[in-house]
């Protein structure tokens, strides 16, 4: 009976309607997977700390102009102005850069050979924000040996500016934490020289860093030891490139170091680019969607006749229904088969670009689930639109 039913129906099928509709679809689910797969595949270049585009934070300072600096103006950070950053939707959380408040000289080699002497200065901030992973981050009073983080920006400037002008022996990452270092600090009527090392080198932080605990330490025995404002600030963003952090710089006068805000607006431009992607890929998948119903609007119309006949002869509007749906179900389930192995097919070739970047790309599940979701909502429209049609005709009757 099913096989007689189909002869039936079948006969104002418009094959090239129905194409027209599986192509349009094909497409527009193409683009979504694909949206989602590239993002998904692209992302752990932004996430990784290596990469040519770190995302995630920056160091921002006051504008000094040259009336403001004749004029005394201060160039420090209030608790109101962390506190309205802090507020900012943008922002994650802010470190303060605590400044050392006391004349320091380091020696760089035996003191009793060839040594360097010059002026030094330190910062510290806190642990969460630096990107290198020291061995030995503390500070002992008891024992006082004053670990420090470098710039590898310091350490290119020396090897091939100042050691190959002066004819001294380059340094290497490995060999820099067993060089003899020592500091003479001098302040409050000391004037005292403790052993130091470097512990690790930073990308992100262009200074010298030390332990939070040296830092109050020191600053109570040379400095003045009181509550001192900073100077610069470090900014974990959740949004990099937004132009609402641009905006916000701007509009207060603040600086961010370096070339952050041009970086990480690629990031910013990645994701926007993809979203419109995936809604022109919506758009696409929905036009199909209507255009699929427009086909089986007018060929329930056409053959109103015999659908109205069967319903006398006493088949239910669900067995009637049924032919049709079979016949969505199963051009939903090829182009939904066949718009996964087109994803797939373009994400073998574009991957063999991503992975010159050092990324193996992200999971596959989130495009498949997107792809599955999209045509069982567009399946479950067009079957509620088949019987709804079919109904509307048996009450009719």
């Amino acid at each position: 009976m099913k096989g007689l039913m189909w002869k039936l129906l079948r006969k104002h099928i418009s094959t090239s309607q129905l194409l027209g509709f599986a192509l349009a679809n094909l497409v527009g689910l193409t683009i979504v997977t694909l949206a989602v797969q590239f993002y998904q595949d692209v992302l752990p270049v932004f996430n990784d700390q290596e990469s040519f585009i770190r995302k995630d934070y920056l160091i921002i300072t006051r504008s000094v102009s040259s009336a403001g600096a004749m004029l005394g103006n201060s160039s420090e950070f209030s608790d109101t102005d962390i506190a309205d950053i802090e507020r900012q939707p943008w922002c994650r959380k802010v470190g303060r850069f605590v400044s050392s408040e006391y004349s320091t000289f380091a020696t760089i080699g035996a003191t009793n050979g060839k040594a360097m002497r010059t002026q030094f200065f330190f910062e510290s901030i806190p642990s969460d924000f630096i990107d290198a992973d020291p061995g030995e981050w503390d500070f002992d009073p008891q024992r006082p040996e004053v670990p420090v983080i470098v710039s590898r920006d310091y350490l290119s400037m020396y090897n091939f500016g100042f050691a190959a002008a002066q004819g001294m022996p380059k340094i290497s990452e490995s060999q820099a934490g067993i060089i003899p270092l020592s500091f003479t600090f001098t302040g409050n009527g000391r004037n005292e020289v403790l052993p130091g090392r470097i512990v690790g080198f930073s990308n992100r932080l262009n200074t010298i860093i030390v332990p939070e605990e040296f830092m109050r330490w020191s600053n109570d025995r040379y400095g003045q030891g009181g509550h001192q404002h900073p100077l610069r600030l470090i900014v974990e963003v959740n949004r990099p490139g937004d132009v609402k952090i641009k905006d916000y710089m701007d509009a207060h006068h603040y600086d961010v170091a370096g070339d952050k805000m041009s970086s990480s607006k690629a990031y910013y431009f990645l994701t926007l680019i993809i979203s419109i992607v995936g809604v022109v890929g919506v758009i696409i998948s929905l036009l199909s969607f209507f255009v699929l119903m427009l086909s089986i609007y007018l060929l329930l119309q056409k053959n109103t006749r015999k659908l109205q006949n069967l319903l006398m002869l006493g088949y239910s509007p669900a067995q009637v229904s049924r032919t049709y749906i079979r016949l969505v179900v199963a051009i939903n389930g090829t182009v939904l088969a066949a718009s996964v192995a087109l994803m797939l097919a373009a994400r073998y070739y574009y991957m063999l670009t991503l992975r010159a970047f050092g990324t193996q790309g992200g999971p596959l599940w989130q495009s498949l689930a997107a792809a599955v979701a999209i045509m069982v909502c567009i399946t479950a429209g067009n079957v509620m639109a088949i019987r709804r049609k079919v109904l509307s005709l048996w009450i009719q009757e």
